[in-house]
């Protein structure tokens, strides 16, 4: 008789646990909490992209021969709105945040698994409300929604956008409080503050902002669409209102708030330039405590985007003094990145790239905004291209590198699945190629005179050439965004099946299965080492030292 042939048994995984749509959608599990951002945030992505493309296609003539004023104004306006509310904000922490902050300390689950749930219904309810406010007329306030014109002028979909936000924040709220209170109560044995991954330290520096500074800017939305309801005089001037009082409420909390954006992206890079320099981070103590100097200097600078607005030199000397000094824990951290790199056996794997391509365009965005924070250049250079350039060589060539080198580097992880290589890494290539040539020509741009949220340059031909420039690199740039979606979705059902730990690194995530179990260990594990023992597991032979499967 034939023997039978026996077939392999699929590993039971948080993937495969439960099927059916209502597993998904009703799951307390922090790990498919994870991907159904994932899933939400690519989507909003696309369609911030898709606003993006249509503002380079109308700046690649000198005339407004694409859309008209108001259709410009609404389409820069949606771009913002979608790509930092429901884009860069959420991204990291709610996607790798959510995935990996349980299983980096040990835990099995977040603390109130039920909140991260509402959590992201309330961005879902957020999102249909701006994608409701989109398809029936959009808004033209620009993303900052400066007073008076937002409460009294323009009679456009304002107050769904701004509920849509206002409802959008308490999703990043309660994110916020569910990873400070994780980390505080739920680490294994051993796990000490000292031991903690610096992708840990990053993201309690960013929940301590989204608790205190998220609230301020619901506050704020919520005044001035009851002054638009109610024609209060809380901004506008005409009702004995001050509209600098807005602009002071609005940046108190968006300033802060890109470091929301950009805190998580650090935290993703430290443990990237660990792994594939085979380190130890160089100064951990000093990289840990400049999250939290980050956190805490953000809230002492917004000021820094009123220098033109009226603001006394009194507090426009202070307030640049303060912004030249938030810069100093960033460049701590550039510089122990740096070190660590430093005689490092490092790998140039497609993780990696994204890092160095991080490092690269952080530290001129970074350099760039040094030129805006001295009085007599920001004076010069407001409102010009040259911010729209700092400010995406800050959010994408900051934030989106580092959200891209996360993915690439825990995808084995969230997938149990290998993507190909070699396309990562041009994509990477790509990705940097395209940012470069769609944003630095805008630096020039911006110091040559060239007002932003302008569709109309036919009095300003000299323009043309760079803007066809910045063009041409956005749609370079999309082909290497298009790309990471494309293989990631191909590896799900082709990729080659990953090892527990295909990158031999550090850290407690990379002690579970690929994919991870429903509760990520079987057993609580407990830390007898310290952070990135690189040194350790590069020398399996040492007895005691946990090596990785």
């Amino acid at each position: 008789m034939a023997t039978p042939i026996l077939q392999p048994v699929e590993r039971e995984n948080y993937l495969n646990k439960e099927y059916g749509v209502w597993s998904w959608l009703l799951t307390t599990d922090h790990k498919r909490i994870a991907l159904l951002y994932l899933i939400s945030i690519t989507l909003f992505f696309f369609i911030g992209g898709f606003f993006a493309l249509l503002i380079r296609l109308e700046l690649l003539t000198p005339a407004g021969d694409l859309v008209q004023a108001d259709t410009y104004n609404k389409l820069f306006t949606m771009h913002g709105m979608v790509m930092v509310f429901f884009f860069l904000i959420p991204s990291i922490p709610a996607v790798l945040g959510n995935f990996l902050v349980p299983m980096m300390i040990g835990a099995k689950d977040l603390a109130f698994p039920r909140i991260n749930l509402l959590s992201w219904y309330l961005y879902i309810i957020g999102g249909v409300m701006m994608l409701h406010c989109m398809l029936t007329g959009g808004v033209d306030t620009g993303w900052t929604f400066y007073a008076p014109f937002s409460t009294s002028f323009t009679n456009t979909n304002f107050i769904e956008a701004g509920l849509a936000i206002f409802v959008a924040g308490f999703s990043s709220i309660l994110t916020g409080l569910n990873f400070v209170v994780t980390i505080h109560r739920m680490r294994a044995p051993g796990m000490t503050w000292s031991r903690l991954p610096l992708f840990i330290w990053a993201h309690y520096a960013t929940s301590i902002i989204q608790l205190l500074g998220t609230p301020v800017i619901a506050v704020t939305i919520v005044l001035v669409a009851a002054e638009r309801a109610l024609h209060l005089g809380i901004f506008d001037p005409k009702l004995g209102g001050d509209p600098l009082l807005f602009q002071h409420l609005f940046w108190f909390y968006s300033h802060p708030a890109v470091y929301i954006m950009i805190l998580p992206s650090m935290g993703v890079i430290t443990e990237i330039i660990a792994c594939f320099s085979r380190k130890r981070i160089f100064g951990y103590h000093f990289v840990a405590f400049s999250s939290i100097a980050i956190a805490v200097f953000g809230f002492l600078v917004w000021a820094h985007h009123m220098f033109v607005a009226g603001i006394s030199v009194y507090s426009a000397l202070v307030f640049s003094f303060l912004s030249y000094a938030v810069a100093l824990p960033s460049a701590i951290k550039v510089f122990n990145w740096t070190a660590t790199l430093y005689k490092g056996s490092i790998h140039y794997d497609a993780p990696m790239l994204y890092a160095f391509g991080f490092l690269g365009l952080f530290t001129i965005g970074g350099l760039t905004g040094l030129f805006l924070a001295a009085l007599g250049i920001d004076v010069h250079v407001t409102d010009t291209y040259f911010v729209v350039a700092h400010f995406h060589y800050i959010m994408v060539g900051g934030a989106v590198m580092g959200y891209l080198g996360g993915m690439h580097f825990w995808w084995p992880k969230i997938s149990g699945r290998l993507y190909p290589e070699g396309w990562a890494r041009l994509a990477a290539l790509i990705v940097f190629i395209g940012f470069n040539l769609t944003f630095f020509p805008q630096f020039v741009l911006g110091y040559m005179g060239m007002p932003r949220r302008y569709y109309d340059y036919s009095h300003m031909p000299e323009f043309q050439v760079l803007n066809v420039l910045s063009t041409a690199g956005a749609t370079v740039l999309g082909v290497g965004y298009l790309l990471p979606m494309v293989y990631f979705l191909w590896s799900m059902r082709y990729g080659k099946p990953a090892s527990d730990n295909p990158w031999n690194a550090a850290g407690l995530e990379w002690q579970t299965a690929s994919p991870p179990t429903t509760f990520n260990f079987d057993a609580e594990p407990v830390v007898t080492w310290e952070a990135y023992n690189y040194e350790e597991l590069d020398a399996p032979h040492k007895e005691g030292v946990p090596v990785a499967r």
